[in-house]
C-alpha cells in the first residue's frame, strides 16, 4: 500500500475506500490532488470536525495535494447527513464572516502558504458559491440531475434516517450539490480523491459516478472514522458543549482541560489522530508501565499547540499544573484561566454566589449554581460556599486581589477586581 495510505491506516483514520488498490497506484505514480468539504454552519469548527483535517495534514506531508472546500454555497442548503433535524437557515452575511474565520482555523494544521517547503503538497482554500451561486436551476438539472436515481439516493444511509422525522425538498439536493463539487474539482483542479467522515459515503460515491458519466477520469473516495469516545459520547462534546476551536467560543484553558480529562482508554487513539507526533514516539505511551498522567499531558498540550499556539499551551499547562498540585497560584499560573473582570465597587457591595457562579463558564445559570452550591462543590479560593444566600465581598479576595472561583475538584475561573 501506498506509504501515505498507509500512514492513515495505522494512526486510525480509515473507515472505508472505493478501491485500495487503484488509489494507492495512483498515489504511487505521483502527487494526488484531493479535497475535503466543511459547511460554515457556525463561526467556528469543533474538534469533532477536524479529523478530515487532520488526515489531509499527513497527506499534505507526503507531498499530495490539498483543497480545502468551504461550503459558502451548500450551506445556504444544508447537509442531513447525520443530522436529526433540518439546519437552520443562514444568512448571506452570516455564511460569508463563517467562511472567512473557518479557513483561518483549517490554517492551524494544513499549511495554506504560498511556497510550502519540506516537499509539502501545495494547498489552496476554495470556496463552493463562487460556482454553485450563479447556476441556473433549470439547466442544472437536465445536465446534471438527469444523472441521478432517486431510488438510489433513498437507499444511502444519511437519507433513509431523515425520512423517518421528514426530510425537506430543499435538503433532498445537496448530494446533487456536493456531487457537482467533486465534478467542478476534477475539471478544473485535477481532483482524484474526495476524503471525509463516513457520514459522506453516500455523498462521496455519488459524486464518483457523476464524473464518470460526464465523462471524467476515475475517481476515489476514502472515509474516515466517526470518532467516539470510550464512554459512549460524541467525540467534542463536554460539560460545556461543544468543544470548539474558536478561543471566544471555547477558551484555552478548557480546550487544553478537555484533552487532559479524556478517558485513559482513548488516549493514545487520540494521540495518533489528534497529534502530528510520530508513532514511533507514541507507542512509548502503549507501554504497561507508563505514566497515564503524562499521556495526558502530552495530548493536551501537543492539541492546544496545534489549535491555539505554543504560548496558550504554556500558559494552560502551567495553569492546569498548579491547580491540581494544589499550588499557590502565582500570577503566572493563571494567565491561562477563563477570567472575566468585575468592578472594585460592585465587589464592595456584594455580589451573590449565585449571580457570581452563574457570570462564569462554571454554572450557566442561577439554577445552575445552586445545585453547585447545595452540592458542596462551589468554592472560592480555599473556602467553601455552601449557603445559596452568601454575599461575595472584598473578604474573599486572595493575595492578589483576585477570586479563583472552583466548581468540583477541575474546573476553575479567575475573577479580575479593577
Amino acid at each position: 500500500m501506498n506509504k501515505a495510505l498507509q500512514t492513515l491506516v495505522d494512526r486510525g483514520f480509515v473507515k472505508a475506500c472505493t478501491d485500495y488498490d487503484a488509489l494507492s497506484d495512483l498515489m504511487n505514480a505521483g502527487p494526488v490532488t484531493f479535497y475535503v468539504g466543511a459547511d460554515p454552519t457556525g463561526k467556528s469548527l469543533h474538534i469533532g470536525h477536524m479529523v478530515p483535517f487532520f488526515a489531509m495534514h499527513h497527506l499534505q506531508n507526503a507531498g499530495h495535494n490539498p483543497i480545502a472546500l468551504v461550503g459558502g454555497g451548500t450551506a445556504m442548503i444544508g447537509d442531513p447527513s447525520g443530522k436529526t433535524e433540518m439546519r437552520r437557515m443562514l444568512t448571506v452575511e452570516q455564511i460569508k464572516k463563517n467562511c472567512a474565520s473557518i479557513k483561518e482555523q483549517l490554517g492551524t494544521v494544513v499549511d495554506f502558504s504560498e511556497h510550502p517547503e519540506g516537499g509539502k503538497g501545495k494547498a489552496v482554500a476554495l470556496n463552493n458559491a463562487d460556482w454553485l451561486n450563479g447556476l441556473n436551476y433549470i439547466t442544472f438539472l437536465r445536465e446534471i440531475g438527469k444523472h441521478f436515481s432517486v431510488n438510489r439516493m433513498l437507499t444511502f444511509e444519511s437519507y433513509k434516517q431523515r425520512l423517518e422525522r421528514g426530510l425537506s425538498f430543499i435538503e433532498f439536493n445537496y448530494q446533487l450539490l456536493q456531487s457537482y463539487d467533486f465534478y467542478i474539482l476534477n475539471r478544473d483542479h485535477g481532483c482524484r480523491l474526495q476524503i471525509g467522515g463516513d457520514d459522506q459515503w453516500g455523498n462521496i460515491v455519488s459524486g464518483i459516478e457523476l464524473i464518470r458519466k460526464l465523462g471524467g477520469p476515475e475517481c476515489y473516495g476514502l472515509t474516515f472514522n466517526l470518532i467516539t469516545r470510550s464512554d459512549g459520547h460524541k467525540m467534542g462534546k463536554s460539560e460545556k458543549g461543544a468543544v470548539f476551536l474558536d478561543p471566544e467560543l471555547f477558551s484555552p484553558y478548557d480546550f487544553y482541560q478537555y484533552w487532559r480529562n479524556v478517558n485513559d482508554a482513548d488516549v493514545v487513539r487520540f494521540l495518533k489522530l489528534f497529534t502530528f507526533l510520530p508513532l514511533e514516539e507514541i507507542a512509548q505511551y502503549e507501554r504497561e508501565d507508563v505514566n497515564i498522567n503524562e499521556a495526558k499531558d502530552r495530548l493536551a498540550y501537543e492539541q492546544t499547540k496545534i489549535i491555539h499556539g505554543e504560548e496558550e499551551a504554556e500558559k494552560a499547562r502551567t495553569a492546569a499544573k498548579a491547580m491540581f498540585n494544589g499550588a499557590n497560584l502565582g500570577l503566572v499560573g493563571r494567565e491561562g484561566m477563563p477570567s472575566l473582570v468585575i468592578g472594585k465597587q460592585e465587589l464592595e457591595t456584594g455580589i451573590g454566589v449565585l449571580d457570581l457562579f452563574s457570570r462564569t463558564d462554571l454554572a450557566a445559570t442561577n439554577s445552575d449554581a445552586r445545585r453547585l452550591v447545595a452540592g458542596g462543590g462551589a468554592w472560592i479560593g480555599d473556602r467553601r460556599v455552601d449557603n445559596p444566600k452568601t454575599l461575595i465581598d472584598s473578604s474573599y479576595l486572595d493575595e492578589y486581589g483576585e477570586l479563583i472561583l472552583r466548581a468540583g475538584k477541575k474546573r476553575y475561573f479567575r475573577i479580575i477586581v479593577e
